[in-house]
């Protein structure tokens, strides 16, 4: 049986964790996907409850899960609380204690959804990136950070950005096999022309590449051009590989490419276990805790259900339950069936669990075919 721990989080987490739960349910009743879920908080619910962004009972959890399904977190209303109890503290503590270095987002444009983008669909259609972000490096995590006081009316803020070897090492392992699996082309981006770090990144990169993947094709690409390259001709990548700063940026740049943060998922990996050669997982959509709309039912569930299915295709090793679900929500879109962030004229707009019940009405369809 499957262990799967659910945190809900803030603002639109629970309503759209709330559709996942009923996607997961299906599942198990159709599929004999048999699974154990609990539940917990993180975020400023958690720290209302508890003082901190996610409590250690919660951790434990998360480490005994094969799969961490995780919501959204923050809102204004935490905006004064103690940095160190902030309620993104929770995501930093989850990445770094269950040493989740590989961050995966896809952007993909769906077809029904071309018209969304800000680029034209020529441009966009067919779009299918995935983006390799390492989580647990780099200036996020680099030590000294901090503020001081220089003593003399003035303050200086600190952040260091720093990778070993190995940090790059196993991320562009990771890239190399998800190119293997897909166009065997992978881009790597970096700042080698200003930052040691980047040079370093670079190196490393191609020796891994070029010893372990040969026959993936790779180019190096300083990061701020890839920037520009993502907006001027994204469908030039496939896989696309940088660290922990470039790729907070990137794959935001990629995520409104598709014409909506509500529509992408994202997995974060650490490395497999020695005797199960399962890693630990936390799955998550790219989008925010939304407050603006948090309680109206209005939110968009897609990307946490398209998280799912990251979690069963990465996870779980359900590659055909993966796709039966990726093919349910293309076939919804397909249908003209619309949350208000993606409502097009002439579609049919519906809210979070309308959307819901459009997926499993499509996986009853689809799972009876």
């Amino acid at each position: 049986m499957e262990k799967i721990l659910i945190l809900p989080g803030d603002g639109i987490g629970p309503e759209v964790m709330g559709e996942v739960r009923r996607v997961i349910d299906w599942f198990g009743t159709n599929r004999g996907f048999e699974t154990q879920i609990e539940e917990e908080l993180v975020g400023g619910c958690a720290y209302d409850a508890h003082g901190a962004a996610i409590s250690d009972a919660a951790m434990a959890l998360a480490k005994a899960a094969d799969a961490v399904l995780f919501g959204a977190v923050g809102g204004p209303k935490w905006d004064n609380v103690p940095y160190e109890a902030r309620p993104e503290a929770g995501l930093l503590r989850l990445r770094g204690d269950l040493e989740l270095f590989a961050n995966l987002r896809p952007a993909i444009c769906f077809p029904a959804l071309a018209d969304s983008s800000s680029l034209k669909r020529d441009i966009i259609e067919g779009l299918d990136i995935m983006i390799v972000r390492e989580l647990t490096g780099g200036v996020y995590f680099g030590e000294p950070r901090g503020i001081e006081d220089l003593g003399n009316g003035q303050r200086r803020g600190v952040n260091t950005q720093v990778y070993d070897t190995y940090e790059i090492e196993r991320i562009a392992r990771v890239a190399g096999d998800l190119a293997m699996k897909r166009d065997k082309r992978l881009a790597s981006a970096e700042k080698r022309n200003v930052m040691e770090s980047g040079l370093l990144w670079h190196e490393e990169v191609t020796k891994v590449i070029s010893s372990e993947f040969p026959d993936v094709a790779l180019e190096h690409v300083l990061a701020d051009n890839c920037a520009m390259q993502l907006v001027r001709n994204p469908k030039q990548y496939d896989v696309l590989v940088t660290d922990n700063l470039f790729g907070d940026l990137l794959s935001d740049v990629a995520a409104m490419l598709t014409g909506s943060l509500g529509m992408l998922p994202s997995a974060s990996l650490g490395a497999p276990d020695a005797d199960s050669g399962r890693a630990r997982a936390l799955y998550e959509p790219v989008h925010g805790s939304a407050p603006d709309i948090a309680g109206q039912g209005k939110a968009n569930p897609i990307a946490s259900i398209m998280s799912f299915a990251m979690a069963l295709r990465y996870t779980f090793d359900r590659g055909a339950d993966a796709d039966l679900l990726e093919n349910a929500v293309t076939r919804v879109l397909d249908q003209g069936i619309r949350t208000g962030d993606i409502m097009q004229p002439g579609m049919v707009e519906t809210g979070t669990s309308g959307m819901g019940d459009a997926v499993l009405a499509a996986l009853d369809e689809l799972g009876d075919a």
